[in-house]
């Protein structure tokens, strides 16, 4: 156990402890967003591997549910804002959770431009359609989105989950209409299956690609102080989010395939999939997907920023960025935080859409979302590794029975093996599809961590360790 650790009294100092289960599993499936998922890497998946892209997102979902036991067994012991940053804090030391805290500020920063920039662009299609967008009204528009994403978040954790409910069932109803339309229409629409050669490159950076829509289910790990009962719902609320995402893709991933020409879902023709498909089963009422879509990447929007925002949170408390990202307002939100990444966002948004000549960089760097969303989750898996396997030497404290966890010791030394085969074969495969310089880009930013560890290893001062208003279920950990 780190020395010098700080014993938090709970609520009292810090958020509020406000959301229950079925505030938290919303969270976990709307910060998802299988809809605005499947529009934004369908047509990726599609011209890079087909019919195998099903396949390959199967494949990845493996690790990624178990990485959602894996998750619930550290909530249980570690409940923190910081979740995985503090997870490994407390099992693998402050120089590892210094370098995969800049993963993580990388992995979730680099996830939300991504995610602005189409919510204005399915704006403008769902209300001015005969209009080509101009970038300056994109960056209008993402602006708009942006603010309003930021008014739950400063009002805190209880209306940001209830204005999520009502973007989650809209979301919802329209996964299960289009669901059942796409089965019903499924005979008259319906093209022939046809996998073809295997594309081992295409299907390898599916994989990765996939990363970026089977997380998110994560998000009620970070919500952990602000959860009514920190050890108990936080990381169940998780795996409801992952298998119901799995859930979404097996239905909406291969009635689009089995519903639209391969050629016409590719993105290099500059469609969205989601569209297209919805041209076949709907006709001229096609522009209806744009409902749910806007619905999926609007609650994508501000949830992302949720995580990242309590991450920040947990880490300016103990000094490893500025003070400043750990203070709260108020209404116990850190409001520093959450301004901070906006605010950013929107610089970032600006440049890649008014400034040509620096549109393609940031299209690169952001592009590597999925290889550290990928990064992130495997040292999660590693922690969790070292937390079964020598928990009870490192944290003798900590109740811990590792003959009680064999078998999801066993699951995640598999998952992290994939995990870290596909970000190598990632780093093989991606130049050839994303572009020729993201393995610079990638390892730049890698490099770059060891340089976050170095500027920061003096400004760290003990660990906070959460308890909460729930320290009596400690014991049943």
């Amino acid at each position: 156990m780190p020395p010098q650790e700080e014993q938090a009294a709970g609520s009292e100092r810090g958020m509020r402890q406000v959301l229950q289960i079925f505030d938290l599993f919303p969270l976990s499936v709307s910060s998802i967003g299988p809809v605005f998922s499947v529009a934004a890497t369908g047509g990726l998946m599609a011209s890079v591997a087909g019919w195998w892209a099903l396949p390959a997102i199967a494949a990845l979902a493996v690790p990624f549910v178990v990485a959602s036991f894996v998750f619930r067994l550290l909530n249980r012991h570690f409940p923190s804002a910081g979740a995985s940053y503090h997870w490994s804090a407390r099992v693998m030391g402050r120089r590892v959770s210094r370098y995969q805290a800049w993963i993580l500020i990388l992995a979730y920063f680099f996830s939300i431009p991504p995610i602005a920039i189409p919510a204005a662009s399915y704006t403008i299609a769902l209300i001015a359609p005969s209009h080509p967008a101009s970038n300056y009204a994109v960056v209008l528009v993402a602006l708009f989105w942006i603010v309003f994403a930021s008014i739950p978040l400063l009002l805190g954790a209880r209306p940001t989950a209830q204005l999520t409910k009502a973007f989650f069932l809209i979301e919802m109803v329209s996964l299960l209409f289009f669901g059942a339309l796409g089965l019903f229409r499924l005979h008259s629409t319906g093209v022939p299956v046809h996998f073809g050669p295997f594309p081992m490159g295409g299907v390898l950076i599916v994989a990765v690609v996939a990363a970026t829509i089977l997380d998110g289910w994560e998000i009620d790990s970070y919500a952990a102080e602000e959860s009514a009962r920190p050890r108990k719902d936080p990381g169940l609320s998780g795996i409801i989010g992952a298998f119901l995402a799995i859930a979404f893709y097996a239905i909406l991933y291969p009635l689009m395939f089995a519903e639209t020409p391969m050629r016409l879902l590719a993105r290099t023709g500059g469609t969205d999939p989601l569209a297209a498909w919805a041209t076949r089963i709907l006709g001229p009422e096609h522009w209806l997907i744009l409902v749910p879509i806007l619905a999926s990447t609007a609650g994508g929007l501000w949830l992302t920023t949720y995580i990242l925002t309590r991450a920040l949170y947990a880490m300016g408390r103990e000094r490893l960025v500025p003070t400043r990202f750990g203070s709260l307002n108020h209404r116990r939100v850190p409001q520093f935080a959450t301004v901070s990444v906006l605010g950013l966002v929107l610089v970032v948004v600006a440049l890649q859409m008014l400034v040509t000549s620096l549109a393609g960089f940031f299209n690169l760097v952001l592009s590597a979302a999925g290889f550290f969303l990928l990064a992130e989750f495997f040292l999660d898996t590693l922690t969790a590794i070292v937390f079964l396997a020598y928990g009870h030497r490192k944290l003798p404290d900590v109740a811990i029975r590792p003959h009680a966890h064999r078998v999801l010791l066993g699951l995640a030394v598999v998952s992290a093996t994939i995990m870290g085969l596909l970000l190598i074969a990632f780093v093989v495969y991606a130049p050839k599809v994303i572009g020729s310089q993201i393995d610079t880009v990638i390892a730049v930013l890698l490099a770059a961590g060891f340089g976050f560890v170095t500027l920061t290893y003096r400004r760290v001062r003990g660990t906070y360790v959460f308890h909460g208003n729930d320290a009596q279920a400690a014991a049943e950990a």
